[in-house]
C-alpha cells in the first residue's frame, strides 16, 4: 500500500516564492536607481521604441515611462511569484522561476538602457538604440535564467491521486436530471484586472495601441475565469458565465464519448502546471483551482477533469446517461 506524500512545509513555499520575486525587485530598484541619476538630464517626450533600423519610431513622457515600466515589472513578479509560492508545486515550477529570472534581467537591462540612451539626448528623435543591443539582452537573459533554476532547487515529482468509484444515479425510465455548478478563479481574476491597470497605464503614458492590447486581453481573462460546468441529458458543457446569453461554449463532451465518470481531489500544480484549459499527455482540463474534481475517461482513452464542488454527484449523473447512451447504441 502506497502512503500519501506529505505536503511540502508553508516555508518551502514562501522561499520559492521570494526566490521568484528577487529578480522583479531587483529590476525595480535598478529602474527607480538610473531613473533618479538622469531624470534632470532626460527630454520630454523621450524616445521608448525604436524600429530595426534603431530610430526611435515611439515617445512618451519620463513620468509616463517609468509608472509603466514598474507596473509591468509588479505584474510580472506576481505573476511569476504567485505559482512558485503554493505549497503543492509542480515539476514545472523550477522552470517558472527561471524563466522569471531570464524576463526579468532582459526586461531591466532594455529598461535601464532606454532611460540611460536618453539621458542628454537634446530631443527623444536623436536617440538610436541598436537592434544588437537585443542579442545583448537575450545573452543577459540566458546566465540569469541558469541561476533562477539552480537557485530553484530540484523539480518535485507528480503524485497520482487515487480516483473513487464510478457511481451512479437511479433515474427510472427516461427521467431526465440535470446538475449545474459554477467555478471561478480568483487569483486570475486579480491578474485579469491588473493587466487592464496596465493597459490604462500604458494609454495614459502614450502607448495607446499596446493599452488597448493589454485592455482587451485583461478583460477576456476576466471573462473567462468563471464558468458554468452542466451536466445533463446532452452530458458535460462548460461555459463562461459571464457570457452566459450567448451560445459561447468552451467544450462540451457528449455521454456517448464518456466510458466512466469519477471524482477526486486534483492537485492543479502538480498535475496541471498551472490554472486555466490545459492539456497534457493523455489527459486535459479546465481546472480554476485544487481540490475536488470530475475526472472523465473518454472512450478514446484520454482523461478530461473538471475542478468543481461536488464532482461525486456530477459524475453519477454523467455515468447514468452515459449508460443510456450505450444501451440506445446496442453497447
Amino acid at each position: 500500500m502506497k502512503s500519501s506524500p506529505h505536503p511540502a512545509p508553508r516555508s518551502t513555499g514562501r522561499l520559492r516564492q521570494l526566490i521568484a520575486a528577487v529578480p522583479f525587485l531587483a529590476a525595480l530598484a535598478a529602474t527607480v536607481v538610473v531613473y533618479v541619476s538622469v531624470s534632470a538630464r532626460l527630454p520630454d517626450p523621450l524616445a521608448t521604441h525604436f524600429g530595426a533600423d534603431g530610430r526611435a519610431n515611439g515617445f512618451t513622457s519620463p513620468q509616463g515611462f517609468l509608472t509603466g515600466c514598474l507596473a509591468v515589472l509588479l505584474v510580472l513578479g506576481i505573476g511569476f511569484g504567485l505559482p512558485a509560492g503554493l505549497r503543492e508545486p509542480s515539476a514545472g515550477t523550477p522552470w517558472l522561476i527561471a524563466g522569471g529570472f531570464a524576463t526579468a534581467a532582459a526586461l531591466g537591462y532594455l529598461i535601464c538602457l532606454t532611460l540611460l540612451g536618453n539621458a542628454g539626448a537634446p530631443d527623444g528623435a536623436a536617440v538610436r538604440l541598436p537592434l544588437w543591443q537585443m542579442a545583448v539582452a537575450l545573452g543577459l537573459a540566458v546566465p540569469a535564467g541558469a541561476l533562477g533554476r539552480l537557485l530553484a532547487g530540484p523539480a518535485p515529482r507528480p503524485t497520482e491521486q487515487a480516483e473513487g468509484e464510478a457511481p451512479r444515479l437511479d433515474l427510472p425510465g427516461a427521467t431526465a436530471a440535470g446538475w449545474s455548478r459554477t467555478i471561478s478563479s480568483p487569483p486570475l481574476v486579480a491578474l485579469g484586472v491588473l493587466v487592464c491597470g496596465g493597459g490604462l497605464v500604458s494609454i495614459l503614458g502614450g502607448e495607446v495601441l499596446a493599452g488597448v492590447m493589454l485592455l482587451l486581453t485583461g478583460a477576456v481573462a476576466v471573462a473567462v475565469t468563471s464558468v458554468r460546468v452542466t451536466v445533463d441529458r446532452r452530458g458535460l458543457t462548460l461555459a463562461p458565465t459571464l457570457l452566459s446569453a450567448s451560445r459561447i461554449r468552451f467544450r462540451r463532451i457528449a455521454p456517448d464519448r464518456v466510458a466512466e465518470a469519477t471524482s477526486r481531489r486534483i492537485d492543479v500544480f502538480a498535475e496541471f502546471g498551472g490554472w486555466g484549459y490545459r492539456v497534457r499527455p493523455e489527459r486535459s482540463g479546465l481546472v480554476l483551482r485544487s481540490g475536488d474534481g470530475l475526472v472523465l475517461r473518454l472512450t478514446g482513452s484520454r482523461r478530461f477533469m473538471v475542478t468543481v464542488d461536488d464532482a461525486a454527484t456530477a459524475a453519477a449523473l454523467l455515468n447514468t446517461y452515459a449508460d443510456r447512451a450505450r444501451t440506445r447504441q446496442g453497447g
